[in-house]
């Protein structure tokens, strides 16, 4: 299943249904009590399977590697687990919602669509296969609601960006909306005649020859891409010649430097290209360009909003908890939990606003 709502509430469902089942059918281990509400070992061990599973962690009961990563990860997942209930609480039980029918069906008959279960047998099918039930899928999609809204009701409708915030992260982030210098190129490649023996000087110095006599050509005034047309082996050659526009950074380094002392128009010297020579002729060339604020408005509030949001979230999680009745059953997942705590308290939030941009692989016209 590729729908990203579908595994969510698969996900969530997994790892939260435990926890709905009436207490009268809870004969296993409870680990904790939040306010009254368990979590049972059943729940805790499924989120620490999921984890695993997407780690893709070998499940050998006496792999070190498994015992490694079940070490690192249950700081964070009991954490989550207390924070989940104690969300789901304040939904439920303080402000009152709940997940309607007609709420309900209309996420199951979008599941149902961009899945392309179209009768209901495929769909009960669907969820048999994965171990749930129509009930286990209401209750998975019901606390996703609840959760949401409380966040949003509690956390997000507090979070404002000011414009004195936006300028002046744009002025300390200039570099993220800095629109890279871009250049169009057409290129004029002949390629030298090889055999099994490999390529001969001979070949070479007149292929070399051929390339030096177009470029004269082209210097006289006859049209480049008239003659990319005719005689070049790139296939560019079908549109004159033409490559680009292509970002200065997408360029290998030595091409760089040698359009960097070039203006539009220019003409290369041949160049030797691992199948043959090439013409290089610049065509456009756009300066780097700073995009003012009015213009990446929404990208500025985009981060701004994501990391300030995360940060009241803490906070509001780290007030909520102080609040609550938490009883644990379990020393050890009780260690486990101050220690997600505390590494929680000193963490960066992980909805950056400065990234780290993708470094571009460099590129260079299609004869090289």
């Amino acid at each position: 299943m590729k729908n990203r709502l579908w595994a969510a509430a698969l996900a969530f469902a997994l790892v939260m249904t435990a926890a709905a089942a009436p207490r009268a059918e809870i004969i296993e281990q409870i680990i904790v009590k939040v306010n009254g509400d368990i979590i049972t070992k059943t729940e805790f061990e499924q989120r620490q399977v999921l984890a695993l599973r997407a780690r893709k962690i070998d499940a050998d009961p006496k792999s070190e590697e498994l015992k490694k990563a079940v070490a690192e990860i249950t700081p964070q997942l009991i954490v989550d687990a207390v924070d989940e209930l104690i969300l789901l609480q304040r939904g439920r039980d303080e402000l009152g919602y709940k997940l309607s029918d007609e709420q309900f069906n209309q996420v199951v008959s979008q599941i149902r669509k961009d899945n392309k279960l179209e009768t209901e047998e495929a769909f009960l099918a669907a969820l048999k296969q994965e171990g749930m039930t129509m009930a286990d899928l209401r209750r998975s999609l019901e606390k996703q609601m609840i959760i949401s809204r409380v966040q949003g009701q509690d956390v997000t409708q507090k979070v404002g960006i000011t414009e004195e915030e936006a300028l002046a992260y744009h002025a300390a982030h200039r570099d993220q909306f800095t629109k890279p210098a871009s250049v169009t190129l057409r290129e004029i490649q002949l390629n030298v005649p090889s055999s099994a023996e490999g390529v001969s000087a001979a070949d070479d110095q007149a292929t070399r020859e051929r390339v030096e006599e177009i470029r004269a050509r082209v210097k006289a005034g006859e049209a480049f891409e008239k003659i990319a047309g005719e005689l070049s082996d790139a296939p560019s050659k079908a549109n004159g010649g033409l490559i680009g526009p292509l970002t200065m950074t997408e360029l290998a380094p030595a091409l760089q430097k040698l359009l960097s002392d070039m203006k539009p128009g220019d003409i290369s010297e041949p160049l030797r290209t691992p199948k043959g020579y090439q013409l290089l002729k610049l065509e456009t060339l756009t300066p780097e360009e700073v995009l003012p604020p009015e213009q990446v408005r929404d990208q500025i509030a985009e981060k701004l909003y994501a990391a300030k949001r995360e940060v009241e979230l803490r906070k509001y999680l780290a007030r909520m908890r102080k609040e609550a009745i938490i009883e644990w059953k379990n020393e050890e997942l009780r260690k486990a939990y101050e220690a997600g705590l505390a590494a929680d308290a000193t963490a960066t939030p992980t909805a950056d606003p400065d990234p780290a941009p993708a470094a571009a692989p460099p590129v260079a016209p299609s004869g090289e």
